[in-house]
């Protein structure tokens, strides 16, 4: 199994696919359960990338200050030791951060997907999901912040499935205080600076980063699209993952 190192904390990792890499970075305390929708649509015309965050799965979690910067440098450390030169970053949430911070900071992104993500740490706020990994009925809670109430009423199966998935993988409280403190500091402050090719995906009823936040990121990146998903939650990712598979797939077709 491949861990990559930084700084000497080991970050767990698995590659699948064949074709140009897609790197995937996690929201904050979510184990790497929540790239299982795009798996089957990414992995096989592309390599898909996907790492436990610090503080989830089988990556270590020392007990310093996490920053995005952080983040990033763990991101590098990943694709350094598999061999990538650059790849194209599907992110979401505080892992879109981590793509952006990636693309602005490196030269090592061909190209950006961000899912429910802002320009600074100040427009998202992901306290409502935040759940106890020891507590089911917590974490079921949760979720009906990160999703519609359609999605919730509508796939109560999926929904505890994801518990389950949630309860394995993600991070315990300590860890998500110092991932979810990493938005405190960060602002991309010259997004002028990340000329990449953007799509932004955002779900119309994201209620902890606000469909606005979308809006100013596709508008401020010089080459940013905003694709809107109606109707859905948070992780759009997940609840509409078809759609949103098939508009990544046609962005990454062209790029």
């Amino acid at each position: 199994m491949p861990y990559a190192s930084n700084d000497g904390v080991s970050l767990y990792y698995e590659a699948d696919g064949d074709g140009e890499p897609v790197l995937c970075c996690g929201d904050v305390g979510l184990g790497a359960w929540q790239w299982g929708w795009q798996h089957a649509a990414l992995a096989g015309p592309y390599e898909l990338l996907v790492g436990d965050t610090r503080g989830c799965g089988r990556s270590d979690d020392p007990p310093a200050p996490c920053t995005v910067e952080t983040l990033t440098d763990d991101a590098v450390s990943l694709l350094r030791d598999h061999g990538v030169r650059s790849a194209h970053v599907v992110g979401a949430g505080l892992g879109g951060m981590v793509a952006l911070e990636l693309a602005r900071t490196t030269g090592r992104v061909r190209s950006l997907a961000l899912v429910g993500t802002a320009l600074a740490g100040d427009g998202y706020r992901p306290e409502p999901m935040r759940g106890d990994p020891t507590d089911d009925e917590d974490l079921r809670q949760s979720l009906e912040a990160a999703f519609s109430r359609e999605f919730v009423d509508a796939q109560p199966g999926a929904i505890s499935e994801i518990v389950e998935w949630r309860a394995a993988e993600d991070a315990d409280p300590e860890s998500w205080e110092r991932q979810a403190a990493a938005l405190e500091t960060f602002a991309i402050g010259a997004p002028y600076e990340i000329t990449e090719p953007a799509l932004v995906i955002h779900g119309t009823d994201d209620r902890l980063c606000p469909p606005t936040r979308g809006e100013e990121l596709a508008a401020d990146l010089p080459n940013g699209e905003l694709y809107e998903v109606d109707g859905a939650g948070h992780l759009a990712h997940i609840e509409a993952s078809r759609e949103v598979n098939d508009e990544i797939l046609g962005f990454l077709a062209e790029h």
